[in-house]
């Protein structure tokens, strides 16, 4: 059987152990790594195999974008607030969409991602048969769910995400999952809520939710159902160890420990969060509370960047800017968050280079400015470098599922070119068939 050997590499493994080799060795059989290990002895190429030489690349897992949205119209009427920009450019923008739209944003989004390390995306949007065709396409290991909202409000209905589920779940070897998505409580019901758990158990699926995101949020809700969003997502059974509460950013004490009690994983968005004008979400309080956070860019409309170095970045320096404390959020830990704690959300044997675990991986290449001075030997060294001066432009190689995706910032399944005109020409005919409804 022929292997994909990566050798001569800084091995950051993010493992139990956080263990680091200066010079190492990965070596993966189809979807699968199969040895880490330091040096390179053992490990001379058989007749078939492919050999990566990754020296002066730190070999790490890819990045796990917890909550992501196909994206059409980045630094389009992005000047406004939450609700506003909902009801200006977002609503009319995901209403308009049509199928071979969305394949093409889809694209355009998901190479940016792989361009910028991230090798698995947890998607809510619409027309998840062409999202699913172009993850299938590109190779990006993706998780969609739809943007379900009562039937009023002309988005997407349980009904649309179970048809989704039955004809995209498991495909491209299983990188194709479907959950099902709640777009956010001031667009549902207490009844769509309980439906929604109901058909995700069916299913044996799990469910992708906007919680606490801005306070505006939270008051609607009070006056519209007398609880807070993550109450009622409690008291209707929504909340659990399958569910991704995405923002999460106006939790009060008694919902932190809702979330805690039902094992419910959060996306910490804080880019998106910042440009919104949201907030800062309480992650010490979240983490004291022993809650399982990881890191999405949200979208590009409401952050201009899929890039989650960014997001890492943005995620320590919010949390010591407004609690002035320094000593919050680590580089290594926030690495975590971005790799370990998103695989465990979405329930992935990703973000850890470990015998037995899928092939998501990437090269970083540390020949620049962003990477000097660099000490070779001192894994908490790399780790600043990777959160605190480097952005996605250093990822030379990325590898889903064991597939070389992209090398040498080359996409090697699809024309980078094509994608970015054809997403172009996409933004311009939905632009033209938007109708904004003033409330």
């Amino acid at each position: 059987m022929s292997r994909l050997i990566i050798r001569n590499g800084l091995v950051l493994t993010m493992d139990d152990a956080g263990t680091y080799y200066e010079s190492g060795t990965v070596v993966v059989e189809k979807d699968r790594i199969v040895s880490v290990a330091a040096g390179c002895e053992g490990y001379e190429p058989r007749e078939g195999d492919r050999v990566i030489d990754a020296s002066d690349k730190i070999v790490m897992p890819g990045l796990v974008d917890l909550h992501y949205h196909t994206a059409i119209g980045k630094g389009y009427n992005d000047h406004l607030p939450l609700w506003e920009y909902l009801d200006e450019c977002w609503y009319p923008l995901v209403r308009a969409v049509d199928p071979e739209a969305a394949y093409w944003s889809a694209l355009a989004s998901y190479t940016e991602s792989i361009k910028s390390g991230c090798t698995t995306v947890n998607d809510m949007y619409r027309q998840l048969d062409s999202l699913a065709l172009a993850a299938e396409h590109i190779g990006i290991r993706a998780v969609l769910s739809n943007d379900v909202a009562l039937e009023e409000h002309n988005l997407d209905t349980l009904e649309d995400n179970h048809k989704a589920y039955v004809a995209n779940h498991g495909k491209a070897n299983g990188r194709i999952e479907v959950l099902i998505g709640i777009e956010w409580l001031p667009l549902a019901s207490p009844e769509l809520l309980r439906e929604a758990r109901a058909l995700a158990d069916q299913l044996g699926t799990g469910i992708h939710v906007h919680l606490n995101e801005s306070r505006t949020e939270v008051d609607f809700c009070l006056e519209k159902f007398g609880r807070r969003p993550t109450e009622l997502a409690y008291e209707t059974g929504l909340l659990g160890p399958d569910t991704i509460a995405a923002h999460c950013v106006w939790l009060d004490d008694r919902e932190i420990s809702l979330m805690a009690e039902t094992r419910t994983h959060i996306s910490h968005n804080p880019n998106s969060n910042a440009k919104l004008g949201n907030g800062i979400a309480r992650i010490p309080e979240m983490l004291a509370a022993g809650l399982n956070i990881g890191l999405g860019h949200d979208a590009v409309e409401c952050n201009n960047s899929a890039d989650m170095f960014e997001v890492m970045k943005y995620a320590s320096l919010l949390q010591r800017a407004s609690r002035i404390d320094a000593s919050l959020m680590p580089a290594d830990d926030v690495l975590r968050m971005a790799t370990r704690n998103g695989a465990k959300a979405l329930g992935h044997m990703t973000g850890q280079l470990t015998a037995g675990y899928k092939a998501d991986i990437i090269l970083i290449d540390t020949n620049n400015a962003m990477f000097t001075p660099m000490l070779r030997d001192n894994a908490v060294h790399l780790s600043s470098h990777l959160v605190f001066a480097a952005n996605g432009s250093v990822v030379d190689t990325s590898i889903i599922d064991g597939e070389i995706v992209m090398q040498g910032r080359i996409l090697t399944r699809m024309n980078e070119e094509q994608i970015v005109r054809e997403a172009n020409a996409a933004f311009r005919r939905i632009k033209d068939k938007m109708v904004v409804v003033k409330r």
